[in-house]
């Protein structure tokens, strides 16, 4: 059995998304077919859930107990804004600061794959997975501060994540109200580790 845990940047909070099962909602989840690995499982159960099918996904833990009908692998999904739910399934995006009753031990499941999220956030660029290709300072400041759920310093922000090396300039501006912000994006060939408490001190 594999579960997947999809969070997803919508409404300015972080989302996850949860299914209906007789009334109750539940972390995803997909017995997992004999000729596929645990990824293929959980890669095809996403499929059935949203329209986007590059999606990050991360093993996270091997669960299992005596009060566990089965062993479940659980995977960390994380789901682009624009992405769509797809119809066919009761499945709903809930935010992570108010969600449904859960049953067994998937509220501790949910809690563990939120805390993993948030570690690396701090050590890796996997925040850029839930932003457009092109953004600007102020909305990657807005998405880190959204997952860690804390305030970061403006100025020490934007040094350090200059500093990283992971972001380079795009020739194009982020118009609106006030002055224009340069949008940056994402380096592929720069190194995906990197030292998260150089970021955030």
């Amino acid at each position: 059995m594999v579960n997947v845990i999809p969070f997803s940047l919508r409404e300015d909070c972080l989302q996850v998304l949860l299914v209906a099962q007789a009334s109750v909602w539940e972390l995803p989840a997909e017995p997992v077919k004999e000729d596929e690995s645990l990824e293929q499982a959980a890669a095809r159960l996403l499929a059935t859930l949203i329209d986007r099918h590059e999606t990050y996904l991360d093993q996270l833990y091997t669960y299992g107990s005596p009060q566990r009908l089965a062993i479940s692998v659980v995977y960390l999904a994380l789901v682009p804004a624009e992405a769509h739910l797809l119809p066919g399934r009761m499945v709903r995006l809930f935010p992570v600061a108010t969600l449904p009753e859960m049953p067994g031990d998937q509220p501790d499941i949910l809690a563990y794959a939120l805390r993993r999220l948030r570690y690396k956030l701090e050590y890796s660029a996997v925040g850029f997975q839930l932003l457009p290709a092109e953004f600007s300072l102020p909305e990657l400041q807005h998405t880190y501060e959204i997952i860690l759920a804390e305030n970061l310093d403006k100025r020490n922000f934007r040094r350090r994540i200059l500093q990283s090396g992971i972001i380079e300039r795009t020739p194009r501006f982020h118009t609106g109200e006030g002055r224009p912000a340069r949008l940056y994006r994402y380096r592929p060939d720069a190194v995906a580790e990197i030292k998260a408490r150089r970021l955030f001190p």
